[in-house]
């Protein structure tokens, strides 16, 4: 079964001072996670930036999951990151622009890594900026198929920016598979759907959303 999972944060709202206290990370993050942080500190990557990083993945992971285990709660401590790669001579940048979307990472500076749920064994590719940070995950190491998208959006409030992500998705695929009138919807379990004529399409799609940044991911073929 096809699935992916994907979440932003936005960093300019975060809380720095409460994300960097104990009583709040220890709740996203398990020990063996925190020695990771020693990969960051060179690229000079602030403690609360790693915090949201692996929030990020975690839920990108619980996404891709939920498709499959639609009983699975999402208990960030249990999601363990295992792996994290930085790129080599990584520099953190500025997000330029309103909007940019790719097809796999291979042109991108993404921080990699491997994240365990009990049996399952799952993949994610992170950009992190200075504004924000985007995790997709996929089941396997090769994201070849895998469409993403990040949009700047004018609105935080939760219909605003329900209705941005899905138009913004939509075009994509318009664009892409070069079909009309395809829908997202929602399945009985909660996670969104592509539809056609009011029939499932062969695509898994994730959607995220913080303050006013929005993002997508979809699993093709």
């Amino acid at each position: 079964m096809l699935s992916t999972g994907n979440d932003i944060v936005s960093l300019n709202v975060i809380n720095k001072t409460r994300t960097n206290q104990p009583g709040f990370y220890l709740k996203i993050l398990s020990d063996i996670e925190k020695i990771l942080y020693r990969e960051l500190e060179p690229a000079g990557i602030p403690f609360e930036n790693f915090v949201w990083l692996l929030w990020s993945i975690k839920e990108s992971a619980y996404k891709y999951l939920q498709r499959t285990k639609p009983s699975l709660v999402f208990s960030p401590t249990k999601f363990v990151v295992e792996q994290l790669q930085l790129p080599f001579g990584y520099n953190i940048t500025n997000f330029e622009g309103i909007e940019t979307e790719g097809t796999g990472f291979d042109n991108e500076a993404v921080l990699k890594s491997v994240i365990i749920v009990g049996s399952d064994k799952l993949y994610s590719s992170s950009l992190m900026y200075r504004e924000l940070i985007v995790s997709v995950v996929n089941g396997n190491e090769d994201f070849e198929n895998t469409g993403w998208g990040i949009k700047l959006i004018n609105k935080s409030d939760p219909e605003y920016q329900s209705n941005a992500i899905r138009a913004f998705l939509v075009d994509r695929l318009n664009r892409l598979f070069h079909v009309d009138g395809l829908i997202i919807g929602k399945s009985t379990h909660g996670f969104p759907i592509v539809l056609k004529d009011n029939v499932e399409a062969g695509l898994s799609v994730s959607l995220s959303h913080h303050d006013q940044m929005v993002a997508y991911s979809f699993q093709f073929g």
